[in-house]
């Protein structure tokens, strides 16, 4: 049995949402760089896939040996893994020699949050 302890990577503040609803009020100069940054890191398609693979994944977290099937190498994988963190769209956690992924209920939500309001200007 091993001793290793689940360490996190992300801090939680990482993951907080970002911003009010686009039709709510024009964003702050600080918004908008947080939700462009998300938005670009989803802009890849390796990355959106990988987002995507973490988010529907049973439990809602997924090891990484059970998503880097996605048409790139192991190390292209990690450094996609690693943007969409930076991005704070993943939070990750290692577990022995592996690392589990999540994506933040709170995320998600800023993020559907944001384009909600768009899509009720329409």
């Amino acid at each position: 049995m091993s001793n290793a302890k689940a360490l996190p990577l992300v801090e939680p503040e990482a993951v907080a949402p970002c911003c009010p609803p686009l039709t709510e009020r024009p964003m702050s100069a600080d918004e908008a760089e947080v939700a462009a940054r998300m938005f670009k890191a989803l802009g890849d398609p390796v990355r959106l896939r990988l987002f995507s693979a973490v988010a529907s994944h049973e439990g809602g977290e997924a090891c990484v040996c059970d998503i880097s099937d996605v048409g790139v190498s192991q190390p292209t994988v990690s450094h996609h893994l690693k943007k969409l963190k930076e991005a704070g769209l993943l939070s990750s956690e290692r577990r022995g020699t592996w690392v589990y992924y999540r994506v933040e209920p709170s995320v998600l939500a800023a993020m559907g949050a944001l384009l909600a309001g768009a899509s009720k200007a329409a």
